[in-house]
């Protein structure tokens, strides 16, 4: 289920099993760009339409009323609500530290600059629904709007053939103080809010993971609003020293695993004792788990465990695959951090299981994936805010600097930006 690769002997071989890409086949391509164009040019009634065939459900209101969210709440088992509003303020307490500040400065000749920081006006939240439910994805997305202060956030999530949300995502919903839920999924929903219909408010950024048609939904309407980024399949990267459990290495490989079949999971070790426990422990254990044949395909098909000479060269592998999530199953894994570039998040010590980050510890669970942890960064407060240059030139300062400026412009070949200067200096 699991193969032992040395590194660097194997490396052509384990790039080729952990290949990964951003890309999307051309029959997806061409269903999502149907879906974009109908709902751009024929609003609602696509919505309704796209929904009737892939949710099996002919919609009479689109929006969840806010009397079922509250009844989902009262509803709701009192434990797991509590646990939600522990976890929302976890997750909203981290993200506060993420607030920035506008900035002025003043230089000679009187002249002030700065950076305002705002909010976006309207957000969109996607949360993923239909097979499963993920009252989490609810909690990450909110708090780090809430905390930058989006004035409209909305949230889209896929509802049953009866037209019904999960009750645990409304519950959520509630708990983050999100009103406005429609019980849409899929492309049809992404290019609904990015576009506007005669129901839908066009929003300035769409947010949340989903399934690869939301996935390439997102990445063209990108320019037509913002977008977090685009997420491929989940993964995880393991980094153990010879000291490490093997089972909670396992346990951890399955947690990713057992999402989809295309997740990945890969241990790096220096320890060749250590890859061989790991590799039986899969094989003895993974029949036991509910989700076990999905977690064998993943772990058959875009798993791996890889055995280096060092632990720097174990980093530096890690950095090759740029992961998700990285968990460092070392004695001293702050030893170790500086080596590391690439990664969405990074899980100190055998007791910091991703599990914690999913539900509970406040850092935001929506990560970079595909190894596109080398440019991008998690979901932040910094998503939902833009940023204006301020400039206030004076008249003093037109004076001193004005010719510079028009010579500068003289050289680009552009005649009328340099008159707007020099009429203004024949003014002074």
């Amino acid at each position: 289920m699991l193969t032992i690769y040395t590194f660097p002997q194997d490396e052509q071989d384990l790039k080729q099993q952990l290949n990964r890409t951003v890309s999307f086949d051309p029959e997806a391509q061409k269903t999502v760009d149907e879906i974009l164009h109908r709902v751009r040019t024929e609003g609602d009634e696509a919505v309704l339409d796209y929904t009737e065939r892939f949710q099996g459900v002919r919609l009479e209101s689109m929006m969840v009323p806010e009397a079922e969210i509250e009844a989902a709440y009262a509803e709701a088992d009192p434990e797991f609500i509590s646990i939600l509003e522990e976890a929302f303020a976890n997750i909203t307490a981290f993200h506060r530290n993420e607030v920035e500040r506008s900035f002025f400065y003043e230089q000679k000749g009187g002249v002030i600059l700065g950076q305002r920081v705002t909010p976006m006006e309207r957000a969109l939240l996607y949360v993923p629904g239909g097979k499963a439910a993920y009252p989490s994805s609810v909690l990450m997305n909110a708090a780090p709007a809430q905390v930058a202060g989006v004035d409209e956030i909305c949230m889209s999530t896929p509802c049953d053939a009866e037209g019904k949300v999960s009750p645990h995502i409304l519950a959520a919903a509630k708990v983050a103080g999100v009103t406005k839920v429609y019980r849409l999924g899929g492309a049809q929903a992404v290019a609904a809010f990015a576009f506007g219909t005669e129901s839908i408010p066009k929003v300035d950024i769409v947010t949340g993971p989903g399934n690869k048609y939301v996935a390439l939904a997102k990445k063209q309407v990108f320019g037509h609003v913002a977008i977090d980024s685009i997420a491929g399949p989940s993964e995880v990267v393991v980094i153990a020293d010879g000291m490490a459990d093997p089972e909670f290495i396992v346990m951890d490989m399955f947690a990713q695993a057992e999402h989809d079949p295309d997740a990945s999971a890969v241990l790096i070790t220096p320890s060749a004792d250590l890859a061989a426990a790991v590799q039986e422990a899969a094989a003895r254990l993974a029949g036991t788990m509910l989700r076990g044949e999905v977690i064998t395909r993943a772990l058959t098909d875009n798993g791996a465990i890889v055995v280096t000479g060092s632990m720097r060269e174990a980093c530096r592998v890690s950095d090759m695959i740029a992961p998700e999530h990285l968990e460092l199953h070392v004695d001293n894994p702050w030893e170790i951090l500086p080596d590391l570039r690439h990664a969405g998040a990074i899980f100190m010590g055998p007791w910091s299981c991703e599990t914690v980050g999913d539900y509970f510890a406040g850092p935001n669970h929506t990560l970079p994936t595909n190894g596109t942890a080398r440019f991008f960064s998690p979901l932040s407060v910094r998503d939902f805010v833009k940023h204006t240059s301020i400039i206030a030139w004076s008249k003093e300062e037109l004076g001193r600097s004005g010719e510079k400026i028009a010579r500068f412009a003289d050289h680009e070949g552009l005649q009328a930006h340099a008159e707007a200067v020099r009429t203004r200096l024949k003014k002074l």
